[in-house]
């Protein structure tokens, strides 16, 4: 069964991270990612984000369809550029140096294959540090963690609880292709995409019913509880800040500092080599 978006509990210093910390490095990571176009910058970035993959004991196939995902994502969004502006990296970079031209306007330069390259850095960059942060953070501490940096517990608790349905559709899905497998219908690859799709489409009803089942369940849970009758809530999973949280938050705010200083320093957030 394909994992999407679980909590993979392993010993590791990144597991060992506050829910809060791992919060604030992931967008200040992110900041830093959209923020620069210098090259060089974006070839560190995804090295280090693999590197914490081997730190925090994720296996890449433990994300490996979320990691496809993003490649097939990555391709569509470089070739929708491409076609709808294929001259943009001449604009952004200020020359034109032709290599071979497809047809009419679709002339492949070295400046676009250039901006496309940062486009795929700027992916690598990015996705790999999201997916190590769902993998590493349980929703619990996730939603202490939201809750930390200023926002309403009820919606902090709301996104821990869809984190934690995700694993539960995944394996009631699971289940019900089973039993559906089990009463002669074929999803195996033998079949063609067109049947399986048809098949998996009859998996939804069942699935969608079960749902229902389970959120009336949790909210009638959740309002014999009282849940959002005061203002303020404690958190099970709350820990305080260690030394290497601190650490942590550091050097993520001084690497956002040091592309925002790039930038000023070059006078643009592009890095051209074609000057």
């Amino acid at each position: 069964m394909t994992n999407l978006f679980n909590y993979i509990d392993r010993p590791s210093p990144i597991h060992r991270l506050t829910g809060a910390t791992k919060l604030v490095c992931l967008l200040l990571w992110s900041f830093a990612s959209m923020v620069t176009y210098d090259t060089r910058i974006l070839i560190f970035m995804p090295v280090v984000s693999f590197a914490l993959f081997s730190v925090s004991k994720i296996r890449l196939k433990d994300v490996s369809f979320m990691l496809w995902a993003t490649v097939v994502f990555m391709v569509l969004n470089n070739v929708m550029v491409f076609v709808f502006s294929p001259q943009h990296g001449v604009s952004l970079y200020g020359s034109r140096t032709v290599l071979f031209t497809i047809a009419g306007p679709y002339v492949v330069t070295a400046e676009q294959l250039f901006y496309h390259l940062n486009l795929v850095l700027k992916y690598l960059a990015a996705i790999p540090m999201v997916l190590l942060f769902v993998c590493t953070t349980n929703p619990s501490e996730f939603a202490a963690s939201l809750n930390r940096i200023g926002v309403s517990y009820k919606i902090s608790y709301s996104v821990a609880l869809a984190l934690r349905y995700i694993p539960d559709i995944q394996r009631e899905y699971h289940d019900i292709s089973q039993s559906q497998q089990a009463r002669g219908i074929e999803m195996s690859k033998k079949e063609s995409l067109v049947k399986r799709l048809k098949s998996a489409s009859a998996i939804l009803i069942p699935l969608i019913m079960s749902s229902m089942d389970r959120i009336e369940v949790i909210s009638n849970a959740m309002e014999l509880r009282g849940f959002g009758k005061n203002k303020k809530r404690t958190w099970y999973m709350a820990r305080p800040f260690a030394k290497t949280d601190i650490a942590a938050m550091a050097v993520c705010a001084l690497l956002l500092v040091a592309v925002i200083c790039d930038a000023i320093v070059m006078g643009s957030r592009f890095y051209n080599p074609f000057v």
